[in-house]
């Protein structure tokens, strides 16, 4: 049997709930098109489009100090801009031991196995969870399906020039469908 260890493609001490621009690109499992297809460069959404729609609509509603910015879901991923603002909930603080006498406040870093609070990672595992849970309801069998590859990738948007040209490339990924890298026929 082998012994697989999961590595994290996070920054390592980069708080990801700190304010910011985050650009996200989630893909299916085998980049299988589950969510819709293309049709004359715009998406149709299937039912199952429509849940991780509406789960993406409603990241606001569960994470307050996020903000959508431009989003599309794709036949095969969902590329979506998040902006975080500020976020002083506490529990984005962590302490160092569990003893309240001789606990002392941090800043908590995303780790392997260890969520944060208001984070993208969480943020983003709470959409993957709820679109999976969404989907696999309508599923009249006991068995459940993977819907999600799985990690993703983000990028920090760190200037007003990236963010206009990813704002456009998202605006414009049904147009360029049948050239994109994550196309699959």
């Amino acid at each position: 049997m082998q012994d697989h260890h999961r590595h994290s493609i996070r920054l390592q001490q980069y708080d990801y709930g700190q304010s910011g621009f985050y650009f996200i690109t989630i893909c299916t499992h085998n980049r299988f098109c589950l969510f819709g297809a293309i049709e004359h460069d715009v998406m149709r959404l299937t039912v199952q489009g429509e849940i991780a729609a509406a789960c993406w609509s409603a990241i606001p509603d569960h994470f307050s100090h996020i903000e959508l910015d431009e989003w599309i879901v794709m036949p095969n991923h969902v590329h979506g801009i998040l902006r975080v603002g500020d976020n002083d909930d506490a529990t984005r603080r962590v302490t160092a031991c569990r003893d309240p006498a001789m606990a002392t406040t941090t800043t908590a870093f995303e780790q392997f196995g260890v969520p944060v609070s208001g984070s993208i990672p969480t943020v983003i595992r709470s959409f993957k969870s709820a679109v999976t849970k969404g989907i696999n309801d309508l599923s009249q069998t006991s068995a459940k399906g993977v819907v999600w590859q799985r990690n993703y990738w983000e990028h920090l948007i760190r200037d007003e020039p990236t963010l206009q040209r990813i704002r456009e490339y998202i605006r414009n990924n049904p147009l360029h469908w049948e050239i994109d890298q994550l196309y699959s026929s």
